[in-house]
């Protein structure tokens, strides 16, 4: 599964423990993130993550991006609702598209606990089925 990880700078610390409590559940994916995010949770981790710009520089619309054409499968987006966010329009952009193609969101870590406990008892493989479909659209 490709999943993605992006964190306000207040939620980075709590994102990067997340990573790190879950490590081996997540070496097994594709994995992605924003800028500091994705440098963070490498210096603490042994996963590999492709890094995108920030998220002010439009490290949140390149994920959105991937998102609107179903190649992201999970996104972990620990936001920080008590500070105003100067890219909000991205923001919401992301959070909409993940509810227009489905895309499993955690913006917490209670909804996070729960997706990579699902994740791991393969409750999202769901989504192996959307991408065989899409193959077969497309005469793959």
């Amino acid at each position: 599964m490709k999943i993605a990880f992006i964190a306000h700078d207040k939620k980075k610390e709590e994102i990067v423990n997340f990573a790190v409590a879950y490590e081996p559940v997540f070496a097994d994916h594709e994995l992605y993130s924003t800028g500091t995010t994705g440098k963070r949770i490498m210096e603490k981790t042994n996963l590999n993550i492709t890094r995108f710009n920030s998220g002010p520089l439009g490290g949140d619309q390149e994920i959105g991006a991937m998102i609107a054409k179903n190649e992201m499968d999970l996104v972990f987006f620990f936001r920080d609702p008590l500070t105003a966010q100067p890219h909000e329009p991205d923001i919401t952009a992301l959070l909409r598209l993940c509810d227009v193609y489905s895309i499993p969101l955690a913006t917490n870590m209670g909804t996070a606990e729960l997706l990579v406990q699902g994740l791991m008892r393969g409750d999202l493989n769901w989504r192996m089925i959307v991408h065989e479909k899409e193959k077969k659209n497309r005469g793959e």
